[in-house]
C-alpha cells in the first residue's frame, strides 16, 4: 500500500535547507551513497558557488517508517526544495500551492529571522500543516533551548513538536521523516490544516489532525478531467521546455494533448515522469502526485509559474491564484561590442524559456548603442540573470544602475488624465511639469539585537523609513507560558551539553518599517549589516503606491544633458547626490582642448558645478628670441580659438567613462 505526502522546505536564506534535503535523500536511499555530493538538488553552478537555492527542485523519495515496516506501508514523499530569498517569493507561493505541508527550518545558531516570519505567513495563508524544525544542532554554539522557546512562542506549539536535526551528521533526520508521514496529511483529504500543528503525542494516531482549523483546497480526483499546477520549469536544446507540476485532478500520460490556460497554447506531452532527482519516465502521473512533463516547446513566454495545465479536449476551470509577477527593479543591459547585440537578444530569449519572470524590451543609447531594458524581481534576480548571461553565453556586458518604475499622471486638462509607468530617468517629468508622481513603498521587517537599535534608527531616518510597529523577542514579551518544560531542557542539555544555553529569550527587536523602494535599493541591506555588525536580518514585501517626493537630476557636460547620467533621487538627497556625481565624473572625464564644465541640475537650477581646465600647448616653443609681441600674438590667437571651440565644440565621452560611472554605482 502506498501513501503520498507532498511537502516543501521553507526557511530564511542559509538556514540549511539544501543540506537537510541531502540527508533525506541519503536516508531514504533515493541517491546512492557513491553518487552523493553536497547540494544534490542545486544543479546550477551558480547555486553551488553562492550556497543558495535559485531554482526550485522537486524530488520523489520512497520511505518505510520503522514502526510500519511489518504492515508493508510505503510512503511516497514528494519534496519541493524552494529558494530562501525574498526575490523569489512568488515562485515559493506557487510551490506551496502544490503541497499539503511544510518543514519550517530555523537555524539553532541564529534563531528566528525576518524571512522566517515571511515564509511562515505564506504557509499559513495556504492552509498548510507546519512542522517546525531546528537545524544545525551539532554546532558548538547552537542555542537549542533558547531558539526552541522562540519557535514555541511564535507558533503556539509545544516544545516537543519541534524536531531537532543536524543536516550535517544526519541526527534526527529519520525521526523527522517519520513525523512527515504522520503530521502532513495525504493529498486525498478534502481539506488541509490551516497553519496548524500536530502534537508529537498524536504521531501514532490516525486522528492526529483532529481539532485543527481547516481551509478548503482542491480535492484530488482520479476520475475527473486532468488539471495540473505548474510550479517551475526548465529548458534544454533537445527537449524544449520541461514543466514541473502537481496533478490535482485526473491523470496525464505520454501522448496526451494538453493546454496552457494562461498562454492559450496546446501541445502534446512527449514524456511524463518523476524526479529522483534525475528524470525517470512513468506510464502516467495521477492525482496527488508531483512530476514532470516534456512539452517540446521552444518559444519563450509560453510556460509560466502558476499556470494551470488542462486536457486539450475537456479543459475546464483553472486553479485559482495565478497572476503574472511584475518587475520590481529595472536596468539596461548592453554589450561592450555592438557586434554581440544579436547574441544578447538570443541569450535573453533562451533565459526567458526557463525564467518567466524576466521581462525585456529593446532600447537604444547614443553612447552605448542598442541594448535591452530588463525588468527583474529584485536585486538578487538582477545579479543572477546578468551572471548567467556572462557565464552561459560568454557575453561582456555593461549594466546600468538599477531603477524603479514611477507612476506618472499627466494633467492634460481634459476629462481623463494620462497615466503611465516610467522607469527610464531620462523620460521623467521636469521640475514644475503638470504631473503627479507616485512611487512604490515596501514593508520591511528587521530583527536586530537591542544594543544596535540607536544606529538602526539613524539609518532608517537617512533612508526615509517610517516605523509602523515594534515587537520584542524575549522573556518579557513572551511570558512564562512559552517557556520549555524543565524535562525538555534537561533532555536537550544531555544531548547537546556544549550547545544549550539555559537563558530563555534574547530580547531581540522586531521592527516593521515602511519605506520607499528606491531607498531600500540604495544599499540599505549592506548598511544595515554594517550598523549591526552583521546580526540583523531583513525581509520585505510590496506595500502600496504613495506620492513621491523626488526630483530628476540631470548631468550636463559642456552645457549639454547626458541622458545616460540622469537619475531620479529623493528631494532630501538631491544636493548631496549632485555633488557626488559631479565630483565622480570630474575625476574620470578626460581633459579636452577647451575648458569643460560639469554641472548637476535639478529643480530647475544648477546645484553643483566643477570645471575641467583645457589641455595646453606651448605655441611659442619653436621661437628662439625675437620680439615678445610675436609670442603674445600667437597666444592671443590660441585663446580666441579655444573660446570658439568652447562655444561650438562637443565633448566626446568615451564608453570607458560611462562604464566606470555605472560600475561605481
Amino acid at each position: 500500500m502506498k501513501q503520498i505526502r507532498n511537502f516543501s522546505i521553507i526557511a530564511h536564506i542559509d538556514h540549511g535547507k539544501s543540506t537537510l534535503a541531502d540527508r533525506m535523500l541519503e536516508v531514504t536511499g533515493t541517491v546512492e551513497a557513491r553518487k552523493m555530493k553536497e547540494q544534490v538538488l542545486d544543479s546550477m553552478e551558480l547555486e553551488r558557488e553562492r550556497g543558495i537555492t535559485i531554482k526550485m527542485q522537486p524530488v520523489r523519495m520512497m520511505y518505510h517508517p520503522d514502526n510500519q515496516k511489518e504492515d508493508g506501508v510505503l510512503y511516497e514523499l514528494n519534496l519541493i526544495d524552494t529558494p530562501g530569498h525574498i526575490d523569489f517569493s512568488y515562485e515559493v507561493s506557487r510551490a506551496l500551492k502544490a503541497v499539503e505541508g511544510v518543514l519550517l527550518l530555523v537555524d539553532s545558531t541564529q534563531g528566528v529571522q525576518a524571512q522566517t516570519l515571511t515564509t511562515l505567513e505564506m504557509a499559513r495563508s495556504e492552509g498548510l500543516a507546519i512542522i517546525p524544525v531546528l537545524t544545525k544542532i551539532d554546532m558548538p554554539h547552537a542555542r537549542v533551548s533558547e531558539v526552541t522557546a522562540e519557535i514555541v512562542a511564535l507558533l503556539g506549539c509545544l516544545p516537543e513538536d519541534v524536531r531537532l536535526v543536524s543536516g550535517k551528521t544526519g541526527e534526527g533526520v529519520r525521526e523527522l521523516l517519520d513525523a512527515i508521514c504522520v503530521r502532513i496529511p495525504p493529498p486525498y483529504r478534502g481539506s488541509t490544516p490551516c497553519g496548524s500543528f500536530v502534537s508529537q503525542s498524536s504521531q501514532n494516531s490516525s486522528q492526529g489532525l483532529a481539532g485543527a482549523s481547516h481551509a478548503p483546497s482542491p480535492r484530488p480526483s482520479g476520475a475527473a478531467a486532468f488539471r495540473g499546477l505548474i510550479f517551475d520549469f526548465q529548458y534544454s536544446n533537445h527537449r524544449g521546455v520541461t514543466v514541473f507540476l502537481r496533478v490535482f485532478d485526473g491523470s496525464v500520460k505520454k501522448g496526451d494533448h494538453l493546454y496552457f490556460h494562461a498562454a492559450k497554447k496546446t501541445f502534446q506531452a512527449l514524456e511524463v515522469g518523476m524526479l529522483t532527482p534525475a528524470e525517470r519516465p512513468l506510464d502516467a502521473l495521477v492525482a496527488g502526485e508531483i512530476g514532470y512533463i516534456v512539452t517540446g516547446i521552444k518559444e519563450p513566454g509560453i510556460a509560466s509559474v502558476g499556470d494551470t495545465l488542462l486536457n486539450e479536449k475537456t479543459r475546464g476551470e483553472a486553479l485559482a491564484g495565478y497572476f503574472e509577477p511584475k518587475p520590481v527593479v529595472w536596468a539596461s543591459v548592453f554589450t561592450e561590442s555592438q557586434d554581440d547585440f544579436t547574441q544578447l537578444r538570443q541569450s535573453l530569449d533562451r533565459l526567458k524559456l526557463s525564467d518567466s519572470s524576466l521581462s525585456y524590451e529593446e532600447e537604444s543609447s547614443g553612447i552605448l548603442g542598442r541594448g535591452f531594458r530588463c525588468g527583474f524581481l529584485g536585486m538578487l534576480h538582477l545579479e543572477i540573470v546578468t551572471e548567467r548571461l556572462k557565464r552561459e553565453f560568454n557575453l561582456n556586458l555593461i549594466i546600468t544602475a538599477p531603477s524603479i518604475a514611477y507612476e506618472v499622471t499627466w494633467e492634460t486638462g481634459k476629462e481623463h488624465d494620462k497615466t503611465e509607468f516610467i522607469y527610464a530617468p531620462s523620460r521623467f517629468p521636469d521640475h514644475g511639469a503638470p504631473a503627479s508622481i507616485r512611487e512604490p513603498w515596501v514593508r520591511v521587517r528587521i530583527i536586530l539585537p537591542p544594543e544596535y537599535l540607536g544606529s538602526v534608527m539613524t539609518l532608517l531616518y537617512d533612508h526615509e523609513g517610517e516605523i509602523d510597529d515594534t515587537e520584542v523577542f524575549g522573556e518579557e514579551a513572551r511570558g512564562a507560558s512559552a517557556r520549555p518544560s524543565e524535562e525538555f531542557l534537561e533532555r536537550s542539555e544531555q544531548k547537546y551539553p556544549e550547545g544549550v544555553q539555559r537563558r530563555y529569550g534574547d530580547g531581540r527587536n522586531l521592527l516593521s518599517v515602511l519605506m520607499p523602494l528606491r531607498e531600500l535599493m540604495r544599499n540599505f541591506f549592506d548598511k544595515l549589516k554594517n550598523a549591526t555588525s552583521g546580526y540583523a536580518s531583513l525581509s520585505y514585501e510590496m506595500a502600496d503606491m504613495r506620492p513621491a517626493e523626488v526630483e530628476r537630476l540631470d548631468v550636463l557636460v559642456a552645457e549639454e544633458i547626458v541622458p545616460a547620467f540622469s537619475r531620479v533621487v529623493g528631494r532630501r538627497r538631491v544636493e548631496l547626490e549632485a555633488q557626488q556625481v559631479v565630483e565622480k565624473l570630474h575625476g574620470i572625464l578626460p581633459r579636452q582642448l577647451f575648458t569643460t564644465k560639469i554641472q548637476g541640475r535639478a529643480m530647475g537650477r544648477i546645484i553643483s558645478s566643477r570645471t575641467i581646465s583645457a589641455l595646453k600647448k606651448d605655441v611659442t616653443g619653436y621661437l628662439y628670441g625675437g620680439d615678445i609681441t610675436r609670442k603674445m600674438k600667437l597666444r592671443e590667437k590660441q585663446k580666441k580659438g579655444k573660446k570658439r571651440m568652447q562655444a561650438t565644440g562637443k565633448v566626446n565621452i568615451p564608453p570607458e567613462v560611462f562604464m566606470q560611472m555605472v560600475r561605481s554605482e
